[in-house]
C-alpha cells in the first residue's frame, strides 16, 4: 500500500514576544510551500493569568499576501491601515489581503488582560497568484455563523469529527470568505477515536496537528507536525484518545516560485526591495490612532 504521507514537516518553536511562544511550520527547508500558503504559525494554547501579559503585535507591513487568523481560544483585536478595528473571535475568521501593501497590528484586548484568557490559534499567510500581487488591499471579517459546518463519521458531534470549511472549496462546500486561486482551509475538531477522509479532489493537501494526537497510515502525528499528503487519494486520519484538533490545508500549487523577507511576500526580490525602502521611509500608510510600528530588520 502506498504511503498516504510524502513528507513530514515538525513545527519548530521561537519566542513572538515575551511568554508568548509559536510554532513556525511553514516555509520550512523541507517545504516552502503547500499549494498557495506559504507561512503557518501555531501559537498557544496558553493560559495567560489575570493582569499578564498578551499579544502585542505592533504595526507592521505586508505585500503580495493575505493574512488568515483562526482562533480555537481567546481573541485577538486588528487594526490596519485602511481604518478597521476587528475583534477575533473562536471559530470567526479575518481575511486581511495586503496586495499592493497594509500595515495593522495584533494586540489583546484589555479586559482580557484583566480577566486573564486562554489563547490558541493559527495564523496562516496564503501567497497571491502574480496577477493579483498588487491587488488594492482589503479586509474582511467573516462570522463563524456563515461558514459551512457539517461533521463526518458520525451520526452526532459526540460521535464524529466536527468540520468547519475557512475559505476555498471543499467536499461540495464554498466559504464566503475571499479567495484568489483554488484552496482549502478546513479547520477539523475530533471526538477520541473518530475519523475523518481527506478529499482528493485538491492537487496540494496536508494535515496539521493543533491539539493531540492522529493515525495516518501506521504513523502517529502529534502536535506540531504537517504531513504533506500523496496527491490523488482519499486518507484516512484517525484520532487518538484524547481526540486532536487538525487543520487541512492546501489547494492548486502557486504560479512559480515566493520570495519571502520579513513580513513581505513576492514573485520579484526588487518589489521586496521596494516594500523595505518603503516602510524604512514611512511611505505605507498608517494605523489610525497608532504612532508605535515595528522598525524594518537589519538584516
Amino acid at each position: 500500500m502506498t504511503d498516504p504521507i510524502e513528507l513530514l514537516v515538525q513545527g519548530r518553536a521561537h519566542e513572538l514576544g515575551p511568554g508568548f511562544a509559536v510554532r513556525r511550520v511553514l516555509p520550512s527547508m523541507k517545504r516552502r510551500m503547500v499549494g498557495p500558503f506559504v507561512f503557518l504559525d501555531h501559537f498557544g494554547p496558553m493560559t495567560v493569568p489575570p493582569g499578564g501579559d498578551g499579544m502585542e503585535v505592533r504595526p507592521h507591513p505586508h505585500i503580495g499576501l493575505a493574512t488568515v487568523t483562526y482562533l480555537y481560544d481567546g481573541g485577538i483585536f486588528h487594526r490596519d491601515s485602511l481604518g478597521y478595528a476587528q475583534a477575533i473571535r473562536p471559530g470567526d475568521v479575518n481575511w486581511m489581503t495586503a496586495g499592493s501593501g497594509i500595515a495593522h497590528s495584533e494586540r489583546t484586548e484589555a479586559e482580557m488582560k484583566r480577566t486573564g484568557f486562554t489563547m490558541h490559534g493559527v495564523q496562516t499567510w496564503v501567497a497571491l497568484p502574480r496577477a493579483h500581487e498588487e491587488t488594492a488591499p482589503a479586509f474582511e471579517h467573516v462570522e463563524a455563523a456563515r461558514l459551512p459546518s457539517w461533521t463526518e463519521g458520525g451520526a452526532s458531534l459526540r460521535l464524529g469529527a466536527s468540520l468547519r470549511l475557512i475559505v476555498g472549496t471543499y467536499a461540495g462546500k464554498i466559504a464566503p470568505t475571499t479567495h484568489f486561486s483554488p484552496i482549502f482551509y478546513v479547520a477539523v475538531e475530533m471526538p477520541a477515536a473518530s475519523k475523518v477522509a481527506v478529499s482528493p479532489e485538491h492537487a496540494e493537501r496536508a494535515v496539521y496537528v493543533a491539539e493531540g494526537t492522529v493515525m495516518i497510515g501506521d504513523r502517529q502525528l502529534g502536535v506540531g507536525d504537517l504531513a504533506v499528503l500523496a496527491a490523488g487519494q482519499p486518507v484516512d486520519v484517525l484520532a487518538g484518545t484524547d481526540g486532536a484538533k487538525l487543520m487541512l490545508l492546501g489547494g492548486a500549487p502557486l504560479d512559480g516560485p515566493r520570495h519571502i523577507w520579513w513580513n513581505f511576500v513576492s514573485s520579484s526580490k526588487e518589489r521586496i526591495e521596494q516594500a523595505k525602502a518603503d516602510w524604512k521611509e514611512g511611505r505605507f500608510a498608517k494605523v489610525p490612532g497608532d504612532k508605535e510600528f515595528i522598525p524594518l530588520p537589519d538584516r
